[in-house]
């Protein structure tokens, strides 16, 4: 099937899909109505841009009938209008390209967050809860909801570790170009000297998986429960509610201390663990396709250094699409907006000259 007879196909059934909504018989059952209304709103920027397309065509089939017409003037015109519909012509059909790109399966999934301090002692913690902000700032602008998993506090509100739950639709395909480490230089609070230190922290983004996913057998779980320490009240010094669990045939092992009872936090670790296996899954798929995925954008080495973030200029780098941006006060404020629609525009742009390649 060629471009053109793949969106008229998709044309036909964006037009199935539109009656069916306004069909009474349909209405009596809300779960096909969902269904329906799902697969409209995944059709609708297509087809838009399909028939955008249509109408691109036929006015510049117009304007070139008029470029022989005999009067100059009119003939002018219509080259002027043939330029501008050429042009655009060709943004419509590679922004259609785009949009028939195959889909990420993960990218309308919920994500288990993980940030570890790297090179730099204390100040690798304090940046690790610098970044944690930032993504639940982030998170707070997009409408989700947050919650810890486990963490290693330091004594000055630095974090060794931290991983943490977001939960919306398409966390996935907004942070999953976050995994790697993240580099700052600044004057650390703990530098008498004022001297430009540089630390790093390593940032995991995980696609949250439900069971049906990863197939987990209870025999192959070792289970232990222990008192939490940390922040969170007295209560986490007098119960064993923390839960660690270790995944035998991998080696996996979770953590869960942030809630008082011990089956929420069972909870919790099996949510992590699933997505700890899949993702571990995913690296192997990624590895077994290494000469595929070089130099593709978000599919690197997690030890990548890919980003900067110097405080004394304000200044925010990230080195996999050479791009620089002086608003580093924003962006840990959670307005992470520019940077991730360069990432997926040049993740969309490797992709499409990947396939025209082949």
């Amino acid at each position: 099937m060629n471009f053109q007879d793949k969106l008229l196909e998709l044309e036909k059934d964006y037009d199935e899909t539109e009656a069916k909504m306004a069909d009474p018989a349909f209405h009596s059952n809300m779960k096909e109505l969902q269904a329906l209304a799902k697969r409209h709103a995944k059709l609708s920027p297509v087809v838009a841009k399909f028939r955008e397309f249509k109408k691109v065509t036929e006015d510049l089939k117009e304007a070139r009938s008029l470029m022989h017409c005999g009067d100059p003037e009119l003939e002018a015109l219509a080259r002027d209008e043939c330029s501008g519909k050429e042009e655009r012509l060709q943004q419509v059909e590679e922004e259609m390209k785009i949009l028939l790109l195959p889909e990420d399966p993960n990218d309308e999934k919920s994500v288990m967050v993980e940030i570890r301090a790297g090179a730099g002692g204390e100040e690798a913690a304090l940046f690790a809860a610098n970044l944690f902000r930032m993504y639940t700032r982030f998170a707070e602008r997009e409408g989700w909801r947050t919650e810890s998993v486990d963490y290693n506090e330091t004594g000055i509100g630095g974090y060794k570790e931290i991983i943490f739950r977001i939960d919306g639709d398409g966390a996935y395909s907004k942070l999953k170009f976050e995994s790697g480490v993240h580099r700052v230089q600044r004057v650390p609070v703990t530098e008498a000297s004022g001297r430009i230190h540089t630390s790093t922290a390593t940032v995991a983004v995980l696609p949250e998986v439900e069971d049906v996913d990863v197939e987990i057998r209870s025999e192959d779980l070792k289970i232990d429960t222990y008192r939490s320490s940390g922040a969170g009240g007295q209560h986490v010094n007098m119960t064993d509610s923390a839960v660690r669990i270790t995944h035998l045939p991998t080696g996996v092992v979770v953590t869960c201390q942030d809630e008082r009872s011990q089956i929420k936090n069972r909870v919790k670790a099996m949510a992590y663990l699933r997505a700890k296996l899949y993702d571990l899954e995913l690296q192997k798929q990624s590895d077994d396709l290494a000469s595929e995925r070089r130099g593709q954008i978000g599919t690197g080495d997690r030890s990548e250094r890919i980003r900067t973030y110097n405080f004394t200029q304000n200044r925010i780098t990230d080195h996999r699409i050479g791009m620089t941006l002086y608003k580093l006060d924003q962006y840990l404020d959670g307005d992470l907006y520019e940077l991730i629609d360069a990432m997926t525009m040049a993740d969309q742009s490797q992709k499409l000259h990947a396939i025209e390649a082949k």
